[in-house]
């Protein structure tokens, strides 16, 4: 009897944790690179699990925008997700402070920033019912405009869009002294084409994938930001698997995800040259007393988020080591 019992018990225990399927939801559109990495990473888990493992993937927002996501997540409906900073933020807003203007200057900094953060924010997404797998950003974002900008004040002029919501873009804005016009992403192009705005920003991969690219003329050779982003899934959904799976799908989440930035950045920069090549023309600011300015308003913006969406202590954390990463490479 007992014998039958352990049997009974071992024959239930490994159907629980064999069969997991994991449904997975994105923006991306088939053939992008971020969907041929997805793509190769779920058949890499499900190869490394015999089968125990797998995705179901909806690409190209067909299971809504970020916010329905995360709403389908909540009920059991999606386990997983690509997200942008918009979407990390709606579950840990303190999360943005990588998204906050003139933050960064280079990659080598995000880098060296987000590796050493990765445990922090993993923790506090874990408390909120979510496990970080992996940063999976979507690159530096610069302005494009109709009207060339060489300076601070050259952005008064400027009819900018921000995306509807985003608090970043609020005080991003305001302390640029720019009253910004709020719509989503699905009305940006039409409204280019009408000019009810004459500004937008975006990473240089996303501007020409939304073709919107074709309705600007100019562009700041001046990052804005790096936009973030990353992939999560459901706590109660990773709680399924057994823990050698969990394992699993964790190192091949930094593999895959670190692949996928790598890809990404090389996608932006040949999107650079696609603008380029494009006639859109880039304005360089030399002056550094202007370029000051604009790291001026970027530090302004990320003092007004204190309270809002992190604090003093993690904004000085992270200040801080790029002033550290700075002195030690002699920037």
């Amino acid at each position: 009897m007992i014998r039958m019992l352990i049997v009974f018990f071992l024959i239930v225990t490994v159907s629980l944790q064999a069969g997991v399927k994991i449904k997975f939801a994105t923006l991306a559109p088939e053939g992008s690179t971020w969907m041929n990495v997805m793509k190769d990473y779920a058949k890499a888990v499900k190869d490394a699990t015999n089968g125990e493992v797998s995705f179901k993937i909806y690409a190209g927002g067909v299971s809504g925008d970020e916010k329905d996501v995360l709403r389908k997540m909540r009920i059991g409906q999606l386990h997983s997700a690509g997200f942008t900073g918009v979407g990390l933020g709606e579950i840990l807003p303190e999360v943005r402070i990588l998204d906050s203007p003139f933050l960064f200057k280079s990659y080598e900094e995000v880098d060296y920033v987000t590796s050493r953060l990765f445990d922090y924010f993993a923790q506090k997404f874990e408390q909120k019912g979510y496990v970080l797998l992996g940063w999976a950003e979507v690159g530096f974002v610069y302005v494009f405009t109709n009207k060339p900008v060489r300076s601070l004040n050259d952005m008064n002029g400027i009819k900018m869009w921000m995306w509807e919501g985003d608090p970043i873009a609020v005080q991003t804005f305001s302390a640029m002294n720019v009253s910004p016009i709020p719509l989503s992403i699905t009305d940006v192009l039409t409204s280019l084409q009408t000019n009810l705005i004459n500004g937008i920003y975006a990473s240089p991969l996303a501007c020409v994938a939304l073709q919107w690219h074709t309705k600007i003329k100019y562009v700041l050779d001046l990052p804005l930001a790096d936009s973030n982003g990353a992939v999560l899934i459901s706590k109660k959904r990773f709680n399924k698997l057994s823990p050698e799976n969990q394992q699993k799908l964790k190192k091949l989440s930094w593999e895959y995800f670190g692949k996928l930035t790598r890809l990404s950045r090389e996608d932006n920069a040949k999107s650079l040259e696609l603008i380029k090549e494009a006639g859109i023309q880039f304005t360089n600011i030399t002056d550094t007393a202007e370029i000051a300015g604009f790291n001026a308003s970027g530090k302004k913006a990320r003092q007004a988020l204190v309270g809002k969406l992190y604090d003093q202590e993690l904004l000085d954390r992270v200040e801080g080591m790029l002033t550290e990463f700075r002195s030690k490479n002699g920037k």
